[in-house]
């Protein structure tokens, strides 16, 4: 029989996208945190790294953790009873982050995230600085409380920011994306095989949104703690929705509690 289970609708879209019509298809489909792609304030976008104009725009673009734009969000948990784990390119000095924050369904920012493991070898990261922690988050959700963390696209590829998440007892990782996930030329759905891994190892629910296709090839999924896809979308833009059994990931961290050793 199924437990308590936590619905996490993943939003792949482009960010011209109208989130609050997003957030209420998210609410009509029973879902608790919806998740967005990678560096959403600004739809990950490029800049021109030969035009100083171009790369001082786009830097200073990055949005303030408490303005206007996450404030969209907070409003829209409030409005639709959801959390959110909504993304921007965060203002700093003397560089901006890639950051994500999660955010209750009362609107109230429980968790701050900034990606650890930027791609400073391209654009438009290379105008990044990178963040220097990851903690967890006891969000309550109406299926109880759930202890949440966020890995930010390539965090998921390196083992110390996962390790730090099941230090602090995370039982699901939300991931904002932007890459391609099935379809990559070079590598194919190696990704995929990477977070089933991670998942497997570190007995936890993942959950990774990505951009559609053709900004990356969509494939939005979700793995259960012993690394099966329990969902998967299509390339096209749409919400895919995971239930991740909250009663069977803790009863599982409790059997395979030796794979949870940091």
């Amino acid at each position: 029989m199924a437990g308590r289970s936590l619905r996490v609708a993943m939003a792949q879209v482009t960010n011209d996208v109208d989130v609050d019509a997003i957030s209420a298809s998210a609410a009509e489909k029973g879902a608790d945190i919806v998740v967005f792609p990678e560096m959403f304030s600004n739809g990950y976008s490029r800049f021109d790294p030969e035009d100083e104009v171009s790369r001082q725009g786009w830097i200073d673009a990055a949005v303030p953790i408490d303005g206007a734009y996450v404030e969209r969000f907070r409003e829209a948990a409030r409005r639709n009873g959801l959390a959110f784990v909504a993304t921007f390119l965060e203002r700093g000095s003397p560089k901006p982050f890639n950051a994500a924050n999660l955010i209750d369904s009362n609107g109230d920012v429980v968790l701050h995230q900034r990606k650890r493991h930027i791609c400073f070898f391209d654009v438009p990261e290379e105008a990044c600085a990178a963040g220097e922690s990851s903690s967890v988050a006891r969000l309550r959700t109406d299926a109880g409380e759930v202890a949440v963390g966020i890995l930010i696209c390539m965090d998921r590829e390196f083992p110390d920011v996962a390790s730090d998440l099941v230090r602090d007892g995370a039982e699901v990782i939300l991931v904002p994306n932007s890459c391609p996930l099935v379809e990559d030329p070079a590598v194919g759905d190696v990704r995929v095989a990477g977070v089933r891994a991670l998942a497997f190892q570190s007995v936890l629910g993942v959950a990774v949104a990505n951009y559609p296709a053709p900004k990356d090839d969509g494939r939005s999924f979700a793995v259960d703690p012993l690394g099966r896809i329990i969902a998967m979308g299509g390339s096209q833009p749409e919400l895919v929705i995971a239930d991740f059994d909250l009663d069977r990931i803790r009863a599982l961290q409790k059997e395979d509690w030796f794979r949870r050793v940091p």
